[in-house]
């Protein structure tokens, strides 16, 4: 995983090691068939904004954004990346990229008072769904959407990660 950290939030738990855990679950889960690689960036609301313009078209701020570099014909089927073998493979890591995870620490520590539970909780779940994106799961149908809440609950509740409530300051 390479990891940027361009925000001055910091919260009581690792980036880094908190990503790794959840992408590394996530792949089992899935039945990732290779090693994968992503690339994690954990910035502020104005590049989010930026990013969120640039590449949506969406001009305004946003709490995760997920850069898929795969493409699915059905979303979770890897099928293709045992057919093509090693040309989606790095020939320096020997790993598939993924992909990239945007997220946005002040949304995180926003996010995570007003659903009442951990900043940590929040945090995972952001990393959760956007691996998720990356596997190629979307949630524009009710359907879809309920795949992914059942596959973020399913990875957060491997690592412990639950819904405690959390008191927060008034």
């Amino acid at each position: 995983m390479n990891t940027a950290v361009r925000t001055k939030e910091k919260f009581d738990f690792s980036y880094r090691t908190t990503a790794r855990k959840v992408c590394r679950e996530a792949l089992r889960q899935a039945g990732f068939p290779a090693d994968a690689e992503v690339e994690l960036t954990v910035t502020g609301p104005e590049e989010i904004h930026e990013l969120n313009r640039t590449y949506r078209g969406i001009d305004r701020e946003t709490d995760v954004l997920s850069f898929p570099n795969l493409s699915y014909e059905s979303a979770g089927d890897f099928a293709f990346l045992q057919e093509a073998g090693a040309d989606w493979m790095d020939p320096d890591t020997g790993c598939v990229f993924l992909g990239a995870i945007v997220i946005n620490a002040a949304r995180v520590r926003e996010q995570a008072a007003s659903y009442g539970h951990s900043e940590l909780r929040e945090y995972a779940f952001l990393v959760a769904h956007s691996m998720l994106h990356l596997f190629g799961y979307d949630h524009e149908t009710p359907e879809e959407a309920a795949a992914m809440e059942e596959g973020q609950e399913r990875i957060l509740r491997a690592l412990g990660i639950g819904r405690e409530k959390v008191a927060h300051e008034p």
